[in-house]
């Protein structure tokens, strides 16, 4: 989550001060030679040259000093300061290099003076403008890393003001456990009794326990999919950094089952909204046609509405076309002693709950269609894992919880293996984690592309 915001804020704030480097300049132009002060522009060619020497050397300082790496943790007066820093420094640079390329003659005084204050503020609107979208964005739930703490009971207070300190807003502290309160070291069930509470990552500040006892700790939570960062407390020695890594002003090891590219994170959720977007739209036309159907067929709503469980533990509203009657729910518990399927699944052949209507809709995947919505929303991605409902996430492990480790999808590897033919709720599982392990946008292509075969010709629906 940390190299996901990080890909943001640094494209994101570098692309906005490039846009206010070339509005700033070309503001100041026309302030020089507007108007009928047109005609002493000069070579207007080595005019805007200068503008490019400008964007080319903030795309290095911006690489290589990577000043904006604090802007979410900098306030007002700080944020003016560093801008300053940066305007003077760009412009200093860039007007030597104009200076030995023999460019000066075209340069007016006046355009470099208005181009530095009106960048400075422009700059610093920009940068707040910025700060407030980004938190706001970074607290959604869809962005925001669900962090547990666990330290011992003399260290949970000063690390979760430490680590609100530092880390920022993309992150939240959800709470935190002492192994001083464990009894008899029985450190390998901590993670059975924090199944059913969404967290994303888990920071350890406990020096005091042994690498059995943390190793123990460790393995329970990797096996429930979630990122842990383990403190390592290095000296602190002046001029010297680790190699190991850092979380907020911490250094860390790292401990994750699995690594994903940020970037093709980003790609994976920008394709999402675009699929949304169009699966909406589509959703609204099919509407017109189904709702009457659904209403005509039997009495209720058009669109049915459940609690799912999605990434890491986190609980959203999924929504479909309605295939069943009304009191489906009720009617379930006399149905369980029926379920086709081993494991923490219901599934049965000719289930009386489903309308005339809804069993067409299955059979061809129509009342899927409303989830499109939960994919622009961000509760769901268009390839993943099965969203459970809360009363089979109840009854899950931490082996089981790890296919939670992703954002749940639309359609995914059981979907395309046969969906209603598998009878194991251990294969949906071994198939989801198979993707998770193995996951790269191409897979989700793949997946994309198999479910278009599997709808059309019916094969697995029920």
């Amino acid at each position: 989550m940390e190299q996901k915001n990080k890909v943001l804020q640094t494209y994101g704030i570098w692309l906005l001060d490039m846009i206010c480097l070339a509005i700033s300049y070309i503001i100041a132009t026309q302030i020089r030679f507007g108007g009928d002060r047109f005609n002493q522009f000069g070579n207007k060619t080595l005019h805007y040259m200068v503008l490019v020497v400008f964007l080319l050397f903030c795309t290095v300082y911006s690489y290589f000093r990577d000043w904006n790496r604090d802007i979410l943790l900098r306030g007002p007066f700080r944020e003016f300061i560093v801008i300053v820093q940066f305007d003077a420094i760009i412009v200093s640079v860039s007007l030597v290099f104009v200076f030995f390329a023999q460019w000066s003659y075209i340069l007016s005084r006046s355009v470099i003076i208005n181009f530095a204050w009106i960048n400075v503020v422009l700059m610093f609107t920009v940068h707040c403008l910025y700060k407030r979208i980004m938190h706001r964005m970074l607290t959604s739930d869809f962005f925001v890393s669900k962090v547990l703490v666990v330290a011992s009971k003399d260290r949970i207070d000063g690390t979760i003001q430490k680590l609100h300190k530092d880390l920022g807003p993309a992150y939240q502290i959800i709470g935190s456990v002492s192994v001083d309160n464990l009894s008899g070291g029985d450190f390998a069930s901590v993670t059975k009794k924090l199944i059913q509470i969404p967290f994303d990552e888990v920071f350890f500040n406990t020096p005091g326990l042994s690498r059995k006892e943390i190793g123990a700790l460790i393995a329970g939570f990797e096996e429930m999919g979630v990122i842990c960062h383990y403190n390592v407390e290095i000296p602190d020695v002046g001029g010297v950094h680790s190699a190991v890594g850092t979380y907020g002003d911490y250094t860390v090891i790292t401990y994750s089952m699995f690594r994903i590219s940020a970037k093709k994170l980003i790609i994976k959720r920008l394709f999402d909204i675009l699929g949304g977007l169009i699966g909406v739209i589509i959703t609204g036309i099919l509407t017109l046609i189904i709702g009457p159907a659904i209403k005509l067929d039997s009495p209720g709503p058009v669109f049915f509405s459940q609690v799912r469980v999605g990434k890491n533990g986190r609980r959203f509203r999924i929504y479909k076309f309605r295939s069943m009657y009304k009191d489906a729910e009720e009617r379930l518990k006399d149905l369980e002693s029926r379920n086709e399927v081993k494991g923490l699944m219901f599934k049965m052949d000719n289930d009386p709950r489903i309308t005339k209507v809804g069993a067409f809709l299955r059979r061809t995947s129509l009342d899927e269609f409303p989830q499109f919505w939960n994919v622009l929303k961000g509760d769901m991605s268009l390839v993943g894992t099965r969203p459970p409902t809360e009363r089979e996430f109840e009854q899950y492990d931490e082996h089981y919880r790890r296919r939670l480790s992703m954002t749940p999808g639309l359609t995914g590897m059981w979907q395309v293996s046969g969906r209603s033919n598998i009878d194991d709720f251990d294969e949906v599982v071994r198939l989801d984690l198979q993707y998770i392990d193995n996951w790269s946008l191409t897979l989700d292509l793949k997946i994309l592309l198999q479910t278009v075969g599997v709808v059309l010709f019916g094969r697995g629906a029920k």
